[in-house]
C-alpha cells in the first residue's frame, strides 16, 4: 500500500525538508491590512513583524476543503492508496475541520490527524508518519506514528507579551490581564490543543533560563531519544544562543534554529522564542 503523508504549513517544514521526507504541504492565508498572503510563497517574517510594530492588522485564514481535495486528489493520482493527513490544534484553527471535510470526498481512505500542537511539533508528527511510511508501515501504523508524536510533545514558548494571542482568541483573556498588571514575562505551553500559561517570571533572562531549564528536563526524561527544535520570531540572535545552550546541556552537537512562519508569528508577535520537544518512541 502506498501512503502519502500531508501536513499544513503551520507545521515550519522547509520546501527542502518536506521534499525529502515526501511530505505535501497545504499553505494558509495571512492577511495584513488589505492585502491576502500565502504562507510560504509571498509572505516574509520580517513582512509580519513590520505590520505588528506599525499596528496594521493581521489574522490568518484556514485552507478551504477544496485546497484539501484538491491535493488529496492529485496525490490519488500519483498512485497513492491512502493518506494520512496531519495538522495543527483543531482547537486553534479550523484547518483539522477543513481536512475532515474534504476527506469525506477524496477517492482514496483519508485519515486526518490533530496534532493538538503547532508549529515544529505539528512538522515532527508529519515526519514521524513520513517514518512510519518508509518502514513499510500501514496506514493505521503511520497515523497511529503522527497521533503519538504530537500527544507526546512539549512546546514551551517565551512571548514578550500575550496581547497578540489575546487579540486572536489563542489564550485567555485572564490570563492576559494577569500578565498585564503583574508586569511578568510569561512562560506557555500547548495543553489539551490550547495555548496556557506554564509560569510567570519576571524578567526576559530569567524566562529564558528557566525555559531551557525545563527544556532540559523534558529532554532528559526521553528514555529513547527526542527531536527538539528552537523557533522565534524576529530574534535570531537569542534563539541561536538558546539553542547553543541546549545543545551544550544535552550533550547535542547542534540545535536547528528556525523562524516561524507568519501564521504562527501573527498570533505570537515579534520576540518569541519557542522550545519543542518530542520523544521518540
Amino acid at each position: 500500500m502506498s501512503v502519502a503523508i500531508v501536513t499544513d504549513s503551520t507545521s515550519s517544514l522547509s520546501p527542502e525538508d518536506a521534499e525529502r521526507e515526501g511530505i505535501s504541504v497545504i499553505p494558509l492565508q495571512v492577511i495584513i491590512g488589505a492585502d491576502v498572503f500565502t504562507e510560504g510563497v509571498d509572505v516574509t517574517a520580517d513582512m509580519l513583524a513590520e505590520a505588528l510594530a506599525s499596528f496594521v492588522p493581521v489574522s490568518t485564514s484556514r485552507p478551504t476543503p477544496d485546497d484539501f481535495l484538491t491535493v488529496y486528489e492529485r496525490l490519488a493520482a500519483e498512485g497513492a492508496d491512502a493518506i494520512v493527513s496531519v495538522h495543527l490544534s483543531s482547537k486553534m484553527s479550523g484547518t483539522f475541520d477543513s481536512a475532515v471535510l474534504a476527506s469525506k470526498q477524496a477517492s482514496v481512505p483519508v485519515t486526518c490527524i490533530d496534532s493538538t500542537q503547532v508549529g515544529i511539533a505539528t512538522g515532527f508528527a508529519a515526519g514521524r508518519a513520513a517514518s512510519a511510511r518508509d518502514a513499510g508501515e500501514d496506514v493505521v501504523g503511520v497515523a497511529e506514528a503522527a497521533r503519538r508524536a504530537g500527544d507526546s510533545s512539549t512546546v514551551l514558548l517565551y512571548v514578550d507579551t500575550l496581547e497578540y494571542l489575546k487579540r486572536g482568541g489563542r489564550v485567555g483573556a485572564a490570563a492576559a490581564l494577569i500578565g498585564s498588571a503583574l508586569a511578568v514575562k510569561p512562560i506557555l505551553t500547548i495543553t489539551d490543543g490550547l495555548v496556557v500559561p506554564l509560569e510567570r517570571v519576571r524578567t526576559q533572562a530569567k524566562a529564558i533560563a528557566r525555559l531551557e531549564a525545563l527544556a532540559v528536563e523534558r529532554a532528559e526524561g526521553c528514555d529513547k531519544g527526542f527531536d527538539i527544535g528552537v523557533q522565534h520570531l524576529s530574534s535570531l540572535t537569542l534563539a541561536t544562543a538558546v539553542a547553543s545552550r541546549l545543545a551544550a546541556a544535552l550533550e547535542l552537537d547542534s540545535i536547528g534554529v528556525d523562524e516561524v512562519g507568519a501564521s504562527i508569528g501573527a498570533h505570537v508577535g515579534p520576540g518569541m522564542i519557542s522550545v519543542t520537544v518530542t520523544p521518540r518512541c
